[in-house]
């Protein structure tokens, strides 16, 4: 692999697609539909002969005795509303407006505007996890064509690293290949258990359905970000061909994107305590000196040998001063720091591609078989560059903060640093490059056979299968020893970094081999080779349904599923990736290139340029491709989490219609589920022989366990057009995969560390749901909803700080680090803990103006919600001895209490526009955060999204979308008190202009 580029693998964006249109998702159909098809859904009415009660006054309504054309948005917006209507769960769903044509470019964007969806985003500000009224995306189950199944993609450490759970991220796919998205809040039991939040389902297009025997859709687009200033492409195609009468069909549908993305600002990586790695370097004269006298080579007036004590008394008297209520014995345990204060750039290369491909069969109106194949690619290169001061990282062992003088110091007066000047700081140029590839593919057989008017039969079979292949991770760095460096918040949120000499200059910085004092000179880290994480599905289901007379329907079913995780790392042989010199007459210029602009697009004192490590130059000059790789002999094996579940259930539907005075439907039943499940893991020893001094050992276990899960719906219509909803049931969760593997970990950088349990019992609630919804024009709604879930048994890491030396893990493991085994891990154990209770409220409004006279005005409308969250849960934060020695009460992690949505749009026969404002509450990550702080939590934000689009006739559409238009940065904090800023980036706007041409 000589001679990889790893930058650049995936390539970039034509500056020619810079006049590419496309097909925003706010373009209007050219279809006309029925009143009948456009209006909302008496109950029990079945889909496409929905009818509407007549409206009292006929003009306002636009009723001319003609046919009403209903096309668009408007028409999406009105067939998710009949949808939603003749359910009797609790479901929101998104609609496609056209063939081929979804909404949105990001179906977790999407579902922002569903009440009760608050979004999660990843990397480059893109959407990436959902979470519904308040539980987060863990506890949410996504079927694709009514399977389960599960998406992973990679992410940079401060969000989290690999997904190797159960969430699923929504962008490994393209948007293009689904039709429409429903968002289950409320089960029944012939919806398979496994969701505390949400079931979502994505549906893919079929051929039958399509209103033409023929059609063809094609779109092109062109994205432009201002941060990355490149043009990329994006195109999908759909092409649809029924036969013999519309007895079978065939529809394929491709759809491709490129994206070059560029994001820039601060991290901090972690807020530590001066306490946490020995004080700063005391002034010369104070007792007891830090480091003390004698410490590799600490003299009185030295911090090191060549470093002298330029500590001001009054800036080291206010670290050591500074003491937490619970820690008064211990100097600076009151002051606070960011770990790794640095300035980031952050590049990604994406190709993104997917495809459906539907054959369907109905050889008569009782009977339809499809089988549904689905594939998608996501390919990132993503490289992260840093420009950082490490010795607040460090403890004395490798000469790190305790031998950093504080010449000058303002602390916030709850100990924040506000601005800090420094002697003796190391500081470190540092890139990282990650090479990831998720893929999704996806086969199953539905049918469906009515034997009567009475008795139906349905039932489905599929395999899907997901993979994260980690090519590479690799990390390098240079550094510069003892150098000036300080910092200044200046009333922001993220500081001004000064760092005292040209670090534009590579031959400022040093790589090397440590030294024997534990001074680091540079070096890298090399890992994937490769490593994935790999989940194969499997799903059978059979369904009976009798309707036993006009009021009451008998269904039973069962199904078994088989899930299958396995993940696995290589290793490489110690010996090849230890940091060496370079080559003979090779030097840092030779390597280096220039990562520029952060001034210009982050601002706040970033130097306008820094050299960085050409991380393919590296890799090539170390000859890195000659490095081993090995697996289990150097403690790498494969993890495994096998669950087989069957399940049963029985229930009734009922429709009492107009046999009593006002109409009552519903369901009610039970489901059974057994869950066989077994974990393996290879356990890390040691062994002398090994490559890398550790070697794995294999680990097994097993369990199983049985539910019962009651569930009920209920649906009163006690007026016309008013309906009041009910539900109640019991449901669960399963654990997180990743936390079920027998295994154990630590990371010798942050000194933290993981044990597994395969232990682990399910999430279980009992969930109670009301809510009032008035259909009271065609289109429209006005709703509240009440829901209320009992969690009587959660899931947490429990922390507790031990040395490492007691891990019973092999030393061999701090390798390379200069961590000694001695030293502090704080080291957590998934544990089952109690739950708590959680309650809220939604408010949801759909107004078209359709009901004002004048010609335009008619044409807007207005979407709104608004969902309000509360929960307490009692989180343990400290262990001793397995003895709970601390614990905190606050929201569920991933829970905003305030979320909101609004939607404003305007659409005619040939112009559509619209404008959509999501606004997120702070939500914690984390608890407990870091020593000396209660939690890691997110930040508010608030994200305004438009589009525009205009017929040029009935074959082709323009149109330009901008997202991000108020230039949101999403921002980490640590502590709910301090909140200091742990993370805060810009991705900027991003605008995409386009056409479709459709037959």
């Amino acid at each position: 692999m000589a001679g990889t580029t790893w930058g650049h693998r995936i390539g970039r964006g034509s500056s020619s697609l810079a006049l590419i249109a496309s097909l925003a998702w706010a373009g209007t159909a050219q279809g006309q539909t029925t009143p009948a098809q456009s209006m909302p859904a008496e109950p029990g009415a079945t889909q496409g002969t929905a009818q509407a009660p007549a409206s009292a006054d006929p003009a306002q309504d636009g009723a001319t005795g003609e046919d009403i054309v209903v096309t668009g948005f408007r028409a999406s917006l009105n067939n998710a509303l009949a949808d939603k209507r003749r359910e009797t769960a609790a479901i929101d769903s998104i609609k496609a407006e056209d063939i081929g044509k979804f909404p949105d470019s990001n179906l977790a964007e999407s579902m922002q505007r569903i009440p009760g969806v608050a979004l999660a985003r990843g990397d480059g500000g893109e959407g990436k996890n959902i979470s519904v009224r308040g539980l987060g995306s863990g506890f949410t189950r996504v079927r694709i064509n009514g399977m389960e199944g599960t998406a992973q993609t990679g992410a940079s450490d401060i969000y989290g690293n690999r997904n190797s759970g159960r969430s699923f991220d929504f962008n490994v796919f393209p948007s293009e290949i689904f039709n429409g998205l429903a968002v289950r809040k409320t089960p029944s039991a012939d919806v398979e258990e496994g969701s505390l939040g949400a079931t979502v389902d994505l549906t893919a297009p079929k051929p039958l359905d399509q209103k033409k025997d023929f059609v063809l859709s094609a779109t092109v687009k062109g994205l432009w970000n201002e941060l990355s200033k490149d043009v990329d492409p994006r195109g999908s195609l759909l092409v649809s061909k029924q036969f013999d009468e519309g007895r079978w069909g065939i529809l394929g549908s491709l759809a491709y994107q490129q994206r070059n993305i560029r994001e820039v600002g601060y991290s901090a990586v972690d807020i530590l305590s001066a306490n946490t790695n020995g004080l700063f370097c005391s002034p010369a004269g104070f007792t007891p000196a830090t480091p003390p006298i004698g410490t590799k080579g600490a003299t009185a007036t030295l911090c090191y040998p060549g470093n002298p004590r330029t500590s001001s008394l009054d800036a080291f008297n206010a670290v050591y001063n500074a003491r937490r209520p619970d820690l008064p014995n211990t100097p600076g345990s009151g002051a606070y720091f960011p770990r790794l204060p640095r300035y980031l750039n952050s590049t990604q290369d994406q190709k993104r591609i997917g495809g459906t491909l539907t054959l369907q069969f109905q050889p008569d109106e009782r009977t339809d078989i499809s089988l549904d194949t689905l594939y998608s690619r996501f390919d990132v290169v993503r490289t992260d560059e840093y420009i950082e001061a490490v010795s607040f990282a460090r403890s004395i062992s490798n000469n790190g903060q305790p031998m950093t003088s504080i010449r000058d110091l303002t602390l916030s007066p709850m100990g924040s640093v506000q601005k800090a000047s420094f002697d003796g700081v190391d500081i470190r140029s540092e890139g990282q490059v990650d090479d990831f590839v998720s893929t999704f593919k996806q086969v199953n057989l539905n049918f469906k056979h009515q034997f009567s008017d009475r008795l139906e039969l349905t039932g489905l079979v599929g395999i899907n299968r997901s993979r994260l292949q980690t090519h590479k991770r690799f990390q390098y760095w240079s550094d510069a020893i003892d150098k000036p460096f300080s910092l200044d918040f200046e009333g922001r949120t993220t500081p001004t970094l000064g760092f005292g000499f040209d670090v534009s200059d590579p031959n400022n910085f040093q790589y090397a081999p440590g030294l024997a004092d534990g001074t680091v000179l540079g070096g890298f880290m090399l890992q994937g080779a490769p490593r994935f994480n790999l989940t194969k599905g499997f799903t059978d289901e059979l369904n009976l349904s009798w309707k036993a007379d006009d009021v009451l329907t008998v269904r039973v079913g069962g199904q078994f599923r088989r899930s299958d995780f396995t993940t696995r790392g290589t290793g490489y042989y110690t010996a090849d990736i230890v940091t060496k010199p370079l080559p003979a007459g090779v030097t840092l210029t030779d390597l280096s290139r220039q990562v520029t602009d952060v001034d210009k697009l982050w601002g706040q004192g970033a130097p306008s340029s820094w050299a960085v490590f050409d991380p393919d130059k590296l890799y090539n000059a170390l000859n890195l491709d000659a490095a081993r790789t090995c697996g289990v002999e150097c403690g790498q094996g494969t993890n495994r989490v096998k669950e087989d579940i069957a399940s049963g259930y029985a229930m009734v539907t009922f429709d009492f219609g107009d046999r009593l005075p006002f109409s009552v439907r519903g369901d009610a039943g039970v489901r059974y589920v057994h869950t066989d499940q077994l974990s393996s893991a290879y356990v890390q020893l040691a062994l002398a022989s090994s490559p890398t001094g550790v070697v794995g050992r294999l680990a097994e276990a097993r369990r199983s366990y049985d539910n019962w899960l009651p569930s009920m719906n209920i649906v009163v219509e006690p007026a016309r057009d008013l309906l009041l909803r009910f539900s109640t049931a019991k449901v669960l969760s399963r654990p997180e995969l990743g936390s079920l593997t027998p295994s154990s970990g630590v990371n010798n950088v942050t000194r933290t560390g993981s044990v597994q349990n395969p232990f682990l019992d399910p999430i279980k609630a009992t969930t109670f749901d009301a809510a009032a919804e008035w259909y009271f024009r065609p289109g429209s709604l006005l709703s509240i909803a009440y829901f209320h879930k009992d969690i009587a048994t959660f899931i947490q890491s429990v922390p507790q700080t031990v040395p490492f030396n007691t891990l019973g893990l092999p030393d061999a493991l701090l390798a390379g680090s200069n961590t000694q085994p001695g030293e502090l891990f704080t080291v957590s154990r998934p544990s089952n803990t109690p739950g708590g209770k959680l309650n809220g409220i939604e408010l949801n409004a759909q107004i078209p103006f359709n009901f004002l006279s004048s010609p335009v005005l008619r044409n807007f409308g207005v979407l709104g919600n608004y969902t309000r969250v509360t929960s307490k849960i009692r989180y343990i934060t400290a262990t001793v001895n397995n003895v709970v020695t601390a614990s905190a009460t606050a929201a569920l992690t991933g829970l905003s209490k305030n979320t909101a949505s609004a939607t404003v749009f305007y659409e005619d026969r040939k112009f559509s526009i619209r404008s959509t404002l999501n606004y997120r509450d702070p939500f914690i990550r984390g608890i407990p955060g870091p020593q000396g702080s209660d939690l890691n939590g997110n930040d508010s934000t608030l994200y305004l999204d438009a589009s525009a689009s205009y017929n040029l006739s009935d074959r082709l559409r323009v149109s330009i979308e901008a997202q991000n238009l108020t230039d949101e940065q999403n921002r980490l904090f640590v502590d709910s008190q301090r909140k200091d800023t742990l993370f805060e980036t810009r991705i900027g706007r991003t605008v995409t202009v386009g056409a479709t041409f459709q037959l």
